[in-house]
């Protein structure tokens, strides 16, 4: 079985490939002065870069889970998910409210691809 890691550092990987998908751990913003659309902006950006370096993109996303500091943005968020996500190509998705690792972050993002 052939497992390929991308961006590894001591703790993790940014998303592993094997067996034809590749797990994108949960990505967040690196500007944390931003706001919840920015921070999401910056998030789907850095998986569109690791989709790539996978070899694959979005479009064959087929599973997201979304985390959000406060309920209340979650129209917030999703009006740069609408935007970003490919019509017609719109992956099984959860997105709930949890308490973040660091209070900077406002969103958490992690994608499951077929490669």
């Amino acid at each position: 079985m052939n497992i390929q890691r991308i961006q590894p550092n001591a703790r993790m990987s940014a998303a592993v490939v094997c067996n034809g998908f590749v797990f994108v751990s949960g990505q967040v913003a690196d500007d944390t002065s931003a706001n919840v659309a920015g921070q999401t902006k910056q998030i789907l950006d850095k998986i569109d870069s690791i989709l790539a370096e996978a070899g694959t993109s979005k479009e064959r996303i087929l599973s997201a889970n979304i985390w959000i500091a406060e309920a209340a943005t979650f129209n917030e968020m999703n009006s740069v998910w609408d935007a970003w996500v490919p019509a017609g190509h719109t992956p099984a998705r959860a997105c709930v409210e949890s308490k973040l690792a660091f209070p900077q972050y406002t969103v958490e993002i992690g994608v499951i691809a077929a490669v």
